[in-house]
């Protein structure tokens, strides 16, 4: 349902009526065409790198991934806080508050886009070193980071960008700003690595450039839609309670990002210790599994946004059907996400056709693509606990699932039935997921720390 606020030149998209599945379904069919623009975006790089660089360049720009990832965890982390909290206040009808948050996220990320740059500059060597990255693979794995970090600021404005329109409803206006983004890159891609002969550093600087501009397009593009939104982003207005409910929100995510970027590492850490061709099979095989998770992201993150308005606007009662609809919906594309294994070869060669990187790719997508429906609930339900503003739990499931299943399982497979089985460990890690979620969710409680979160940010002015 559209809302045209009466003190705002504002129309806002309310799911608080109307049929769930129909409003998780139109909400997620946007996101989820962007991820497969952003998808696009990153396999662009890697199909030209694999193919027009080689596989050793392919490995040094996927093993550099979780290391950029872990930087900018806890900002991430932050704008889900700001996302949910908006939804909130967009579902009860507070433009006042819609734009407080909105400004204060902004001067939070632009602020803290430098320090991150900074410390990603001095760490990123050592922390190659530390997860035993092949030598053939460090220097341009190294110059790869140094150029991303140095334009994190667009990353981060890209993301705040889409997270403030999702709190609105808006899934539609961050589809316009990944497909500028994605057309920019292929492009950049293609003169700076094939004519430029820039290598790894094209990639990189193709991606930034790329953000960039998609970040600032965005911020003019909401100003001019959304009344509430016309305010300048290098004004520093900063709201410290506004923040502080942010952090309440958020702060639990970003360490929950943190250590699980540090995980994933350790996993790569695994992953890098079969060698070059292991490790570009294992990163490409990640792209293409990608395409399975989007869909999973996209109904999630519809599901938060769901619940937010509805718990904002009082409609409790929707929240369940909201939960079934996009666990259902997940699911199906889940299965039909299977035909990726057939397929895979063919896929896996378009990176790039050394038999070794194919057989490496293989073995991931046998090992996880089966069992991915897991994923899809237990990222649901998470989703909708965090939009009711309790991200505690959900941090520790995601922490008690990679550190105490996948890590451990990785490990002990991988030395005693070979690395042909060690993915199997995906699925461990969810099941232990699942036995803190589900429980959690079926108790309820979640409702409780709801009903606070209205009554102490929302109601109370």
């Amino acid at each position: 349902m559209k809302l045209k606020n009466k003190d705002e030149n504002i129309t806002m998209n309310l799911m608080t009526e109307g049929s769930p599945f129909k409003i998780i379904l139109a909400f997620a069919f946007p996101m989820l065409v962007g991820n497969v623009f952003q998808q696009l975006y990153n396999m662009v790089d890697s199909i030209v790198v694999g193919n027009y660089v080689g596989k050793t360049a392919l490995a040094a720009v996927g093993t550099g991934f979780p290391i950029i990832f872990m930087m900018a965890a806890m900002f991430i982390g932050l704008g889900i806080g700001a996302t949910v909290l908006i939804s909130q206040y967009v579902g009860a009808g507070d433009m006042n508050n819609v734009r407080k948050t909105s400004q204060t996220i902004y001067t939070a990320m632009i602020l803290s886009s430098i320090p991150v740059s900074i410390i990603g500059f001095i760490l990123c060597e050592p922390i190659l070193n530390l997860i035993n990255t092949p030598a053939d693979i460090l220097p341009m794995a190294k110059q790869y980071m140094m150029i991303i970090f140095a334009g994190m600021v667009g990353s981060f404005g890209f993301n705040i960008n889409s997270g403030i329109l999702q709190g609105f409803g808006d899934s539609r206006s961050s589809l316009l700003f990944l497909a500028i983004a994605t057309v920019m890159n292929i492009v950049l891609d293609l003169i700076f690595v094939l004519a430029f002969r820039w290598g790894v550093a094209g990639v990189a600087v193709a991606t930034i450039i790329a953000q960039m501009f998609s970040w600032i397009f965005g911020v003019i593009y909401m100003r001019n839609k959304y009344e509430v939104l016309n305010f300048h982003i290098l004004e520093f207005y900063f709201d410290k309670e506004i923040f502080k409910k942010i952090l309440k929100l958020g702060l639990p995510t970003g360490i929950q990002q943190i250590l699980f970027s540090i995980g994933i590492m350790s996993l790569q850490s695994l992953v890098n210790s079969y060698g070059s061709d292991f490790i570009a099979g294992f990163n490409v095989a990640n792209k293409i599994d990608t395409f399975a998770f989007m869909p999973i992201q996209s109904f999630s993150n519809a599901v938060t946004t769901y619940t937010g308005q509805n718990i904002g606007a009082g409609r409790m009662d929707r929240v369940h059907q909201g939960t079934v609809a996009a666990i259902t919906l997940s699911v199906i594309v889940c299965l039909m996400a299977l035909i990726v294994i057939p397929l895979g070869p063919s896929i896996l060669a378009l990176f790039n056709s050394d038999s070794a990187v194919i057989d490496a790719g293989m073995i991931y997508l046998n090992n996880v693509m089966p069992i991915i429906s897991l994923l899809a609930i237990v990222f649901t339900l998470n989703a909708v606990i965090r939009g009711a503003g309790e991200s505690v739990v959900p941090m520790i499931g995601a922490i008690v699932s990679l550190w105490l299943g996948r890590l451990p399982a990785a490990y002990y497979i991988a030395a005693n039935y070979g690395k042909e089985y060690m993915f199997l460990s995906y699925g461990v890690g969810w099941i232990f997921w699942l036995l803190i979620t589900v429980p959690y969710y079926m108790s309820g409680k979640w409702k409780t720390k709801s009903q606070k979160l209205i009554d102490n940010s929302i109601i109370k002015e």
